[in-house]
């Protein structure tokens, strides 16, 4: 079914059992104009706050990262009225001082994944999106205020190197991701971050670290084995830091994510094909008629 805005302010994307913190959860199934999300998306109450919760993976973790369909799963937000998104995801490090169990909120990416889709539009309409700085600050900085007081270890800053995947980096790419200046790798954040910009909500994450990849010789090999115990670990910092920052957010801050579309559309109104000024009217239907 097509949800009505208006159901969640804060969007929580992460692994299966984040919904387990929300009061009075209901399970919403979305379709897009892109396909189906990751899973149903859980709605309830956080801290009073309407939040949606949605398992990146799907439940029981299904879905490679590059199986993920990032669009439907940043439409069905924004359908839900979502203003601002907290993301979790796993990471490894590249850096000694960044531990295993350590949290990152990275301010900025950079892009190793191969063809994934991420942008909402094509089809007749050219929106040339700025993406210097593709984290929202304000969403970041109450993550990192909320890690503190939860007592876990916070990084601020950062780049995140997001690969394709599902394998992990060889030797040699570990060792270059580290002498580019990368500080932790993942799988899945880059097309959720630009996606959620073209969408006009805040999103930012805390990266999770699991383990120091393969370049660090004081450690054995990343395994998935020692993947699986440190998230379960984290689970519960991740946990505590959500319950934490969803109520701390300004949702009525006018950020500068919220207005990301509005000088960022090259084609003129015009020529921009019915149909997909109809498809994507959530996205563009307050700029063009």
């Amino acid at each position: 079914m097509n949800a009505a805005s208006g159901q969640a302010k804060v969007g929580v994307i992460g692994g299966s059992g984040f919904y387990e913190l929300l009061e009075g959860a209901r399970e919403v199934k979305l379709d897009t104009p892109f396909g189906p999300p990751s899973d149903s998306f859980f709605v309830g109450d956080l801290g009073g706050v309407p939040t949606a919760f949605l398992p990146r993976h799907a439940r029981g973790h299904r879905i490679l990262p590059s199986e993920v369909n990032y669009r439907a799963n940043i439409w069905g937000m924004k359908s839900l009225g979502v203003k601002m998104i907290v993301s979790a995801s796993a990471v490894g490090s590249l850096r000694e001082e960044l531990k295993p169990l350590d949290i990152v909120v990275p301010d900025q990416l950079f892009d190793r994944t191969k063809g994934r889709p991420s942008t909402f539009f094509g089809d007749g309409v050219v929106v040339h999106m700025g993406f210097a700085d593709p984290f929202c600050p304000h969403v970041a900085a109450a993550i990192a205020k909320a890690g503190r007081a939860v007592g876990a270890t916070i990084h601020e800053g950062g780049t995140y190197v997001c690969i394709e995947g599902p394998q992990f980096s060889t030797r040699a790419e570990s060792r270059t991701y580290r002498q580019w200046g990368m500080d932790v790798i993942g799988m899945t954040n880059l097309q959720e971050a630009k996606l959620a910009r073209e969408a006009e909500i805040c999103y930012a994450t805390m990266a999770l670290v699991t383990d120091y990849d393969v370049w660090y010789e004081g450690e054995e090999d990343v395994t998935l084995e020692q993947v699986l115990s440190n998230v379960r670990r984290n689970v519960e910092t991740a946990q505590a830091i959500v319950r934490q920052v969803v109520p701390a957010l300004d949702l009525q801050a006018d950020c500068a994510c919220h207005h990301a579309v509005e000088t960022a559309i090259n084609t003129p109104a015009d020529l921009i094909p019915a149909a997909t000024k109809t498809r994507l009217d959530l996205l563009i239907g307050r700029y063009v008629r």
